[in-house]
């Protein structure tokens, strides 16, 4: 168990695995042409079929070597189940032709989802991803946050412009989804703000202090956090890493210690003799 074990968290396995990932991924991609599809789509289906039974192969040796229970106790681990078990489903899609299974012909459109086990292959994909989840806390807090402009905002808009430009500013909704387009900086001078100005001169008040606010200081913080929680987790790994290799070192010394006393022993014992 330990062999295998060590042979799935081997590079050889990985690289094999990550090389099977990217070809899967080529291959979903040429089946969405349809000249391609008509001239060679049986071999890619083939080809996409191959690279599915190896990714099947990889988590039925990874649930062996970690045992069943212990498979799951990774969250990427189950990220890759999930992955197979929709691409099972939309081979499944493929061959129903029972009516009642033809509900699964939606799992067809997921295939894609394949290329998400690149993720789960690449450590630094991982940090990231792992970076994004420990800063949902801050980020949240910063969406209420910008939450509470947008409403601030919105009621001045609707006040002030609200009759003028009904579109726009008719209602709370109407203003906040103009608002959001006033932060994504989408044709917000020329299409949204300058009109405006040309029946309220003192539009400009209104509109450049939410750009700065929303486009500039509040997205600065949601980055400012991403790259802070994105640093936190790269040094943990790192210091993973590092203990796991010090563990490793000294028990390489204590077996190399037996195996040199040992040795010792049986001189000894043959001087004895």
């Amino acid at each position: 168990m330990e062999k295998l074990k060590k042979f799935v968290e081997g590079k050889l396995f990985q690289n094999t695995i990550l090389i099977v990932i990217i070809i899967n991924s080529i291959i979903l991609g040429l089946q969405t042409f349809p000249a391609v599809n008509n001239s060679a789509g049986d071999v890619l289906s083939i080809i996409d079929n191959i690279c599915l039974g190896i990714f099947i192969a990889e988590m039925l040796l990874k649930m062996v070597a970690y045992k069943f229970f212990g498979y799951f106790k990774s969250a990427w681990n189950w990220f890759d189940f999930i992955i197979v078990i929709t691409s099972l489903l939309s081979g499944l899609a493929v061959l129903s032709s029972i009516r009642i299974l033809r509900v699964f012909r939606v799992f067809r459109s997921l295939k894609g989802l394949r290329g998400f086990k690149m993720i789960s292959s690449l450590k630094p994909l991982q940090v990231i991803i792992a970076a994004i989840g420990k800063s949902l806390p801050g980020i949240s807090w910063t969406a209420l946050l910008l939450l509470i402009i947008y409403y601030i905002f919105s009621i001045i808009g609707v006040t002030q412009f609200g009759e003028a430009f009904p579109d726009w500013f008719g209602d709370i909704p109407k203003a906040m989804y103009t608002l959001f387009q006033v932060m994504t900086l989408e044709s917000w001078s020329m299409g949204i703000s300058r009109p405006v100005m040309e029946v309220f001169d003192y539009a400009w008040a209104y509109f450049v202090p939410f750009v700065l606010v929303s486009a500039f200081v509040m997205m600065n913080v949601v980055v400012g956090i991403v790259v802070n929680a994105i640093s936190e987790v790269a040094e943990m790994n790192r210091q993973e890493e590092h203990e796991e290799n010090g563990t490793t070192d000294i028990k390489a010394e204590i077996d190399a210690v037996k195996e040199h006393l040992a040795k010792l022993e049986e001189m000894l014992a043959k001087k004895g003799k």
